[in-house]
């Protein structure tokens, strides 16, 4: 019998999944939402709409949730009309949003003792590889459980990594983040100084593509530094905040090392502060610039 797929989150991303999800032919149902992008192309593929979580869980196999954070995930599964209060034994639930680890033990804890079982599969890349079916996944789950899970998960993803046990891949996730985030900071940083220092753009990208600043994030930043455009990326510079705060936070717990981190997050506050949360992440150099 094809597993009933119920969905929370039909955001930029979580449409991406949902698509795919159905174009590869399981049933779907998903939460009624503000936040959703429309929806007439996936009820046009059969898509059911119920009024929240608890209706959800009722007729799902696996729940899986795409929201902003651990806040929404803790609330869209605990609250008196969530996923919980109508979670059957067996249910999978699979948390594809980003997410502070020690809020998952907690959540992954409630549902088990609920009957169901957790799998933490956040996902990188854009929304763009998200409706084409190409993410990356990065899962926290037993090696049989994984199994269990895998041929859905492969409906959207291109890479999918078990990385672990439960909270794995939100800790994975986050340090990927890090690097990421990290990574274009520092350069966005360097390329305000270079403009101020009378550096060519173009001659500054270039050096840098040849030399040790190579890479994803210097070709992500290359056309918003040589041609102005910053759109080929519309990740919010509040999620960047928000992220490098849940690795700080992850850092904390662990009593790691965040010096590095707790810098680069009071550069994306700073940003955030003085261009909007809804400024893109892009756009960092010129921020910094100005």
């Amino acid at each position: 019998m094809t597993q009933r797929i119920g969905m929370i989150g039909v955001g930029l991303m979580g449409h991406g999944i949902a698509r795919n999800v159905m174009k590869h032919g399981y049933p779907l149902t998903v939460v009624e939402h503000p936040g959703n992008q429309p929806l007439d192309e996936l009820l046009a593929l059969g898509a059911k709409t119920v009024s929240n979580g608890e209706a959800l869980a009722r007729e799902a196999d696996i729940v899986i949730l795409c929201v902003t954070g651990s806040p929404e995930v803790e609330a869209v599964l605990t609250a008196p009309d969530g996923v919980l209060a109508g979670l059957r034994p067996g249910t999978i639930v699979i948390d594809c949003s980003t997410a502070v680890p020690a809020s998952t033990q907690r959540m992954a804890a409630l549902v088990e003792k609920a009957g169901g079982l957790f799998v933490d599969a956040p996902m990188t890349r854009t929304a763009k590889e998200a409706h084409e079916g190409r993410l990356n996944l990065l899962v926290g789950a037993s090696a049989e459980l994984f199994a269990r899970i895998e041929p859905l998960l492969r409906t959207y993803a291109e890479n999918v990594t078990l990385v672990g046990g439960t909270g794995a891949g939100h800790s994975m996730k986050l340090l990927h983040n890090f690097v990421s985030l990290g990574t274009i900071a520092l350069i966005s940083e360097a390329a305000a100084c270079a403009e101020r220092a009378g550096v060519d753009a173009r001659t500054f990208v270039d050096v840098l593509a040849k030399g040790g600043g190579g890479g994803a994030a210097l070709e992500r930043l290359r056309p918003a530094l040589i041609e102005g455009d910053p759109t080929g990326m519309p990740f919010h510079m509040s999620n960047a905040l928000k992220d490098l705060g849940y690795y700080t936070t992850m850092a904390a717990d662990n009593d790691a090392v965040d010096a590095i981190a707790s810098a680069v997050r009071a550069t994306y506050a700073d940003a955030v502060e003085q261009g909007g949360a809804h400024r893109t992440l892009l756009e960092l150099p010129k921020l910094l610039g100005d």
